[in-house]
């Protein structure tokens, strides 16, 4: 299994007090939200409505290096759309955004997640490289691109 390298020793909270997204007093309601219901930090953060999709995603960018990718202008072609299942998008809230070889390239609202990297590798064949996007880019991008069954 892979590991991710941090290019960032900073904590998810401590990146986004630093960039004034929030407080420590909200880091701490957000903590011990997430102690009592469990969860993503991320997350948590947006349905406290303490930051947006968009702030974590940022923030990921700093801690992890990942570029980030907002989907709202970008198009995507049908055949680098047919290399990964909706539904396997819908599970992972992912999108396949470019394919060049046997490299694919995706847009993740959560590119922490090895297991769906993992997946999409074994489903196409591919070496995945990552890109962060908001949820509801993502969501917006498979309602626009993927027909309903």
């Amino acid at each position: 299994m892979r590991s991710l390298k941090r290019t960032s020793n900073k904590q998810l909270g401590e990146l986004l007090v630093e960039r004034g997204v929030i407080n420590q007093e909200q880091v701490a309601m957000a903590m011990a939200h997430q102690k009592d219901h469990g969860g993503l930090f991320g997350a948590i953060l947006v349905e406290l409505k303490f930051a947006t999709e968009e702030d974590i995603a940022q923030a990921l960018t700093c801690q992890y290096g990942f570029p980030y990718l907002p989907l709202s202008n970008y198009e995507i072609d049908q055949e680098v759309l047919d290399s990964v299942p909706q539904d396997v998008c819908q599970r992972f809230c992912l999108i396949p955004i470019d394919k060049i070889g046997k490299s694919l390239t995706l847009a993740m609202s959560d590119p922490l997640n090895i297991a769906a990297i993992e997946d999409v590798e074994l489903l196409t064949g591919c070496a995945v490289q990552t890109f962060v996007s908001t949820a509801a880019d993502i969501k917006e991008a498979l309602q626009k691109y993927y027909k309903k069954p």
